[in-house]
């Protein structure tokens, strides 16, 4: 009797959040509901939760920041929701319905699923793909044509690609290697179902390896990621200085290349010039194509900003908004798009027309930060040119002055044009410390003040760090 009121009830919510997702998506537009608020299914109550279900993370993430504060306020005006808190998990729909259908029966199936932990997609140990990042949804423009042409030869070959394995994507936060990733794995789990797809982040890899150690589960780790055909693992510099998991990467890869099958990995710069890498890793790392995503340039800002902008039909944006847009927020695709999403969020909640002078007055902060945005990268990379040292002799340990002084002048610049702090500026050179930089810092005025030439030689890398 207990189970047919519950199912009774679950029936009753069913119902109240269909009525729910058809006020989202005229509230919210087509383009919006069907990205983020369509995929919210309800599959029943937990106690005095009713949950709704959403496969991944980042989507549950994106929807509690932006969206759920509309959601619960039409919930909490529904008479049949009363004594009911929504809860949004992370799960496969069918999976979280089949899994309390059997907990009414009292039948335990597996364990729970934590909220933070989503259901894996065709294995255990990989991590979930975002649904937005498609070949379809990625904008190509010179500073990323290298990239993109050699992901889409490796996803579409259906066999290792000659010359492309490993494929070595990289490049600065925020400007499409983890959306290149992902594209490949869909492409690939889309069009050879057969081929089997491991895509996770060096973190996590690093987190699997050391669960294998500590529960004496080495053999079923090297098992699992030896027997796929296309490995992909992400942010490889995460893996810097932990020796014993560059030690298991180093054997899985040389297991995988014997055994003819592909690698794509990611970081955020070149191999050569990844600190904290062991020799061997780095050159195997650069065996086969090694692809940079460049910093965007205005053309390409403008075509991502209008692909957007073609899928929201719910808002009016002027074209000299979105060139106003391409134009100031350079830094990165990632900072881009949500410079767009705060704008049309802003425009749909107030109710107010987008101008330039609303954009101006939402984005006041991001806009003040990118008119003089330069990074410690940035800083590195000219001085390095300057000098005719490699970027990576600015992460060394090296004290010879050839090197040593370039190194001082980069941390100099930093100081003045960065708002990092002392201790993230030295993080920035290799893990230098605080007072390294400091010193650095006083060596420099000095030296400015004594040496004439010295100091014209600073002024000329200041004035190109400007332009």
């Amino acid at each position: 009797m207990e189970s047919v009121r519950s199912q009774t009830m679950n029936d009753v919510l069913a119902a109240t959040w269909q009525r729910i997702s058809t006020s989202l998506h005229a509230q919210f537009g087509d383009a919006i509901y069907r990205s983020w608020l369509k995929p919210l299914q309800f599959v029943g109550t937990r106690e005095h939760n009713a949950q709704l279900a959403v496969p991944t993370r980042f989507m549950r993430e994106w929807i509690n920041t932006h969206y759920i504060n509309a959601i619960t306020e039409l919930w909490s005006v529904e008479p049949s929701a009363e004594g009911y808190t929504l809860e949004i998990i992370i799960a496969s729909p069918q999976a979280a319905s089949a899994e309390l259908q059997e907990k009414e029966k009292n039948v335990i199936v597996h364990p729970s699923w934590s909220n933070s932990e989503a259901p894996e997609q065709d294995n255990t140990i990989g991590a979930p793909l975002d649904p937005r990042y498609t070949f379809d949804n990625f904008v190509v423009g010179k500073p990323n044509e290298l990239a993109h042409a050699a992901a889409r030869r490796v996803a579409e070959a259906g066999q290792v690609v000659s010359g492309c394995n490993p494929l070595f994507l990289y490049g600065g936060v925020g400007l499409g290697k983890t959306h290149l990733m992902h594209a490949i794995a869909w492409h690939i789990r889309t069009h050879s179902p057969n081929r089997k797809v491991i895509y996770l982040s060096a973190e996590k890899f690093m987190y699997q390896f050391v669960k294998a150690l500590r529960f004496k589960e080495s053999f079923a780790f090297k098992e699992q990621f030896r027997s796929v055909d296309v490995l992909m693992i992400d942010d490889v510099q995460f893996i810097s200085g932990k020796d014993s998991t560059q030690e298991e990467f180093f054997h899985t890869f040389n297991a995988l290349i014997d055994q003819n099958k592909q690698l794509v990995i990611s970081g955020d710069r070149s191999p050569s010039d990844l600190e904290g890498i062991e020799e061997r890793v780095r050159s195997r790392l650069g065996w086969g194509l090694v692809a940079d995503i460049h910093t965007t340039s205005y053309e390409l800002r403008l075509g991502i900003l209008q692909s957007k902008v073609e899928h929201m039909s719910h808002v009016q944006i002027p074209a000299k908004v979105i060139e106003f847009l391409a134009h100031k927020i350079t830094s990165n695709v990632r900072e881009l798009e949500g410079a767009l999403n705060r704008v049309v969020a802003h425009a749909t909640l107030v109710g107010r027309p987008i101008t330039m002078e609303t954009v101006q007055e939402v984005l006041h902060d991001l806009l003040r930060a990118n008119d003089r945005r330069i990074t410690v990268e940035d800083i590195q990379k000219q001085v390095a040119q300057h000098y005719n040292i490699k970027v990576s002799d600015m992460h060394s340990a090296r004290r010879s002055r050839s090197v040593a002084r370039p190194r001082q002048v980069a941390m100099y610049l930093a100081k003045k044009f960065t708002t990092k702090s002392l201790p993230d500026i030295g993080r920035r050179f290799g893990g230098k410390d605080h007072t390294t930089v400091m010193h650095a810092v006083r060596k420099i005025e000095e030296l400015r003040g004594a040496d004439p030439n010295f100091a014209e030689d600073v002024d000329l890398l200041r004035r190109m760090l400007e332009t």
